[in-house]
């Protein structure tokens, strides 16, 4: 069997908002993306996504169509050479975007694979399938609301925690739930110089791996950063205390005091795991955070130390309870509500929203 998949990123401004996609059919395809990257940055982490997404078929043939020969020709003709010269390129400046590549390069130990190139915006269906999506990801990006990340590849299993890739801060305030500090400007990098094709103006995105809790995709969902997490799988101290059998509402405060702590906040292993695949949060300036947005903020500014008083937990369903809390950290007080779901038999939060008290 050959899974034929088109692979496709959009920026806006390039650098700008930009959004990532693959795409089978409308019932197989994902979508993620960043507040601040390139196009090229799009177009590589969606075959590094697709081939993530696949990794549970490792024996079929994967055809994949890309309209972009920078990612063909990385992937195929130049990478050995870069990693023969630690990843310089022949004039020994470093490759850009080399962690997305190296995920790229590790992926495809023992797959079988081939590109084939398609012109872009031509009316290829699976081609503008793909480039839709990404489009709207980063459009979406761009307003500061949700966008769709797609029902992903049947029976994918849940993907290993992965470092999101960081980008630069935008406006719209910052993530009521974690209160990180200022942001930090990130580097000024250089795109590629022209190979095939005229490339696009400078970038001052930070590239990492792709998709937490804390832009992937596990998982971030965009990518999928979800490992298996069950109420016996804990086996962290915040759960030391709890009595055998503890009611989902003991469970789902435990699992918030968790996550109100750096050094988990910065973890994007661990957030990967106790965020709903469709988490959103409206934060304290208004601006409706993604599950990958908040991923990447957290991984760059955990922010510090912060403590709650339990006002109320709700079970508004049996598989649903509503948490509300005061919190106290430097920033000050703040009320919140966070509503966590069963998701399997994993309590991951769902939404979330917070407003400073004065």
């Amino acid at each position: 069997m050959t899974i034929t998949a088109a692979a496709d990123g959009s920026a806006l401004g390039n650098p700008g908002p930009a959004g990532w996609a693959w795409y089978v059919n409308d019932d197989c395809w994902r979508a993620g993306g960043w507040p601040h990257g390139t196009n090229n940055q799009g177009e590589l982490m969606a075959v590094l996504d697709l081939f993530r997404s696949t990794a549970h078929l490792p024996d079929e043939d994967l055809h994949i169509l890309c309209d972009s020969q920078y990612v063909i020709n990385s992937v195929t003709k130049w990478m050995p050479g870069w990693k023969r010269k630690g990843w310089r390129k022949a004039d020994g400046k470093p490759v850009l975007n080399v962690d997305i590549l190296k995920d790229i390069d590790r992926e495809l130990a023992g797959r079988k694979y081939r590109f084939e190139w398609v012109k872009g915006h031509a009316g290829h269906e699976l081609n503008e399938a793909a480039d839709e999506r990404a489009r709207a990801v980063a459009t979406a990006y761009q307003q500061g609301v949700a966008a769709r990340s797609g029902p992903g590849f049947p029976n994918a299993e849940p993907a290993p925690g992965r470092r999101a890739v960081k980008e630069g801060r935008g406006e719209g305030g910052i993530p009521s739930l974690f209160e990180p500090e200022a942001p930090v400007e990130p580097e000024t990098l250089v795109e590629p110089e022209p190979l095939v094709e005229p490339k696009t103006p400078a970038s001052r995105f930070e590239s990492g791996s792709p998709a937490l809790f804390g832009d992937e995709p596990d998982l971030f969902s965009e990518p999928d950063l979800f490992s298996e997490l069950g109420a016996g799988d804990l086996g962290d101290e915040v759960f030391a205390e709890l009595p055998a059998g503890a009611t989902p509402e003991e469970i789902v405060e435990a699992l918030e005091r968790e996550l109100l702590r750096p050094d988990v906040r910065s973890d994007i292993g661990r957030t990967g795991q106790l965020l709903h695949p469709d988490f959103t949060e409206i934060g304290t300036a208004g601006r409706l955070w993604t599950r990958d947005a908040m991923m990447m903020s957290l991984e760059e500014s955990p922010g510090g130390p912060v403590d709650l008083d339990v006002l109320s937990a709700d079970r508004i369903g049996t598989d649903t309870v509503l948490l509300t809390y005061r919190s106290y950290s430097r920033a000050g007080s703040a009320l919140r509500s966070s509503l966590w779901v069963l998701d399997g038999d994993q309590w991951r939060l769902r939404f979330h929203q917070g407003t400073p008290e004065a």
